[in-house]
């Protein structure tokens, strides 16, 4: 099953070695570059779905105290976002984010972005999203709006 989705997705990007990755772990993360918001973009679900470590520091890492993301309408919060992982963790095989769009202006982001999920029972999950953003002034993320769409799988 796993061959079959890296077919059609291609290989997920497993980011950079645990050294390195245990050495950022615990500095905040400036968003201001395109790099930097796309390494965000791919990152970040990893390190929610995948990892050990407790979403509140992951969160920490991304987005400011008083963080709110609309998607879809629905407002999570920095807690309710927490709460969401835990179901994703539990049935969520393996992810990743194809970034397709990707800008910076000043403290505003856009991005342009496909997550593929395989889940735990062998399902294929697409879903495009279309997400706006606006940095503190530390460069984190204070706020996201987002739509989403599954494509047609034909």
């Amino acid at each position: 099953m796993l061959d079959a989705w890296a077919a059609t997705t291609g290989p997920p990007p497993w980011g950079p070695p645990d050294n390195v990755r245990s050495e950022m772990s615990t500095l905040p993360r400036s968003l201001t570059t395109e790099k930097a918001f796309v390494a965000y973009l791919t990152e970040f679900p990893r390190e929610m779905g995948f990892e050990d470590e407790d979403p509140q520091v992951i969160m920490d890492r991304y987005y400011t105290p008083d963080f709110e993301q609309y998607t879809d309408g629905l407002c999570l919060d920095r807690a309710k976002l927490a709460a969401h992982v835990v179901p994703v963790r539990k049935r969520v095989e393996t992810a990743h984010v194809a970034v397709h769009d990707a800008m910076v202006a000043g403290d505003r982001v856009s991005a342009r972005f496909t997550m593929h999920a395989l889940t735990k029972k062998g399902k294929i999950l697409d879903t495009e999203v279309y997400m706006f953003g606006r940095l503190a002034a530390d460069g984190r993320l204070c706020r996201i709006d987002q739509i989403t769409r599954i494509p047609d799988a034909g």
